[in-house]
């Protein structure tokens, strides 16, 4: 296996971060379609205000990548 490029990885996190384009890069498909979901779902009930409550799990998740990025890239499945 090759090591992942971080900078690459941070470009998708920023660019796509709330669809797990990021976490697809990097090898976890399963964490990449748990945070798809929560945007999709968030983003098309944001209107009657319940979309927020995934949004907002997604967004601390997304804020947390940014620390598990490097390790994500070094050590990757």
């Amino acid at each position: 296996m090759y090591q992942k490029s971080i900078a690459l990885a941070y470009i998708l996190w920023l660019i796509f971060g709330q669809f797990g384009i990021h976490r697809f890069y990097m090898g976890r498909i399963g964490t990449g379609i748990m945070q798809l979901l929560l945007g999709v779902t968030g983003w098309a009930t944001k209107w009657i205000l319940i979309g927020y409550i995934p949004l907002g799990i997604l967004w601390l998740w997304m804020l947390v990548d940014i620390f598990l990025i490097p390790g994500m890239c070094r050590n990757p499945r």
